[in-house]
Order: structure tokens, then sequence, then C-alpha cells
């Protein structure tokens, strides 16, 4: 194994399989146990088919996602990344419709496989107060889901989805970024990435608030 391919599946490793790991072997005081406060809440409803695909397309062309989008391809054509789009507006877009077209996929397919079984994709929110206690609700949640009955348990659908659409999408990355190594450092990216969107959304509700207070 080459030593950057070497560094780049540690670091999938250390970032992604190894909370995994600990969530699998103790339920108590698991991942599912910090995220067990508001997952438990009565009156749980299972997703729809018709709630799924609506937040598959949200996810992936919403406004977050889309902004985010801005931002990635353009931190990523100031930096020339990769070398082969260049560094102009050409560059931007080629960036910008790579990136939509992997989220678009792995969106899809956290969807789709996630309704075998019953996996609910959403984010459930805290009902703890006290801001470090949410993020370290934040971040179970990038690992657990809910199923049908309400119950946590870890989000396959969702592990499929991050690591499956970067390997997927090596059929149309330029040859700097389609080999192994690339595509689990994406992938772990990804799920660092899951855990940011998680943080806005358990806070967004309250800056959205205090926005709408001011005079």
């Amino acid at each position: 194994m080459r030593p950057l391919r070497f560094v780049h599946t540690m670091l999938f490793g250390v970032l992604v399989l190894y909370p995994c790991v600990l969530a699998a072997q103790d339920t108590t005081g698991s991942l599912a146990d910090v995220a067990a406060t508001a997952a438990d809440t009565e009156g749980y409803q299972p997703i729809s088919d018709s709630e799924r695909f609506r937040w598959s397309v949200h996810s992936t062309i919403g406004p977050k996602s889309l902004g985010v989008g801005v931002f990635s391809a353009a931190w990523r054509t100031a930096l020339n990344n990769p070398e082969e789009y260049g560094p102009h507006w050409g560059g931007y877009a080629k960036r910008y419709g790579v990136r939509l077209a992997g989220v678009a996929t792995g969106n899809g397919i956290e969807a789709g496989v996630g309704k075998l079984w019953g996996e609910d994709p959403r984010y459930v929110h805290s009902i703890e107060g006290g801001t470090l206690l949410r993020i370290r609700h934040a971040a179970a949640m990038v690992f657990i889901a809910r199923r049908r009955d309400g119950h946590r348990d870890l989000a396959y659908a969702r592990y499929t989805a991050i690591v499956g659409n970067n390997f997927i999408s090596n059929a149309w990355r330029p040859e700097s970024e389609n080999g192994v190594g690339a595509a689990l450092t994406r992938a772990a990216v990804g799920f660092l990435g899951k855990f940011a969107s998680n943080v806005i959304e358990e806070f967004w509700q309250d800056i959205h608030q205090k926005v709408q207070k001011r005079p």
C-alpha cells in the first residue's frame, strides 16, 4: 500500500469506523444513548414515502446544500483543486456540478437503501439544554438514525450513501481524484460535513428566533 493511501485509509478509520465500532459494542452509554433524548419522545411518526422523497430533493437542491456548493466550488477554484479543471469560471462550474452530482447520488442511496428497513434520514433535535450537550447530540446523530418504531440504531443507509457515492463519483472525477485513497478521504470529509450540517440544524431555530426578536 502506498504511504499516502495508507494515511487516507487510517484517516477514514479514525473519523468514521472507530465511532461506529464503539456504538455497536456498547448500547448503554453509546452514541445511541447520547441521541436518545429526542429519539425516544412519544408520538413519533415513521417517515412516509413522499416525505422521504421530499427529504432527498431538499437535501440535494435546498438552500443550505446549494449554498455550501457555492462556497465549496469557490474555495476549490481558488486553490485550483483539482488542477485538471483550471482556476476559471469553467473550472468553477465543473467543481460545482461534480459536487452536486455526488450529493444527489448520496441522498438517493440513503433514501432508497434506508427504505428497505425503515431508516429515517431526518435529523432529530435534542431536547436537552446546554450548548455542549446539543453539540454532542449533533455528533451522535451522524451515526444514528431512527427505525419505523422510533428506536435508535446505527445509520447503515447513511454509511452506505456517504462511502458509496464517493466511490461511484470516481467515474466522473479527473484522474487526480478518482483513486481509492481519494474516495476514502472524501468519505471521511463527508462524515465531518454531516456533523457540521447537524450542528447548523440543531441551532438554526435558535438563531432564527434571535434574529426575529431584533428590533
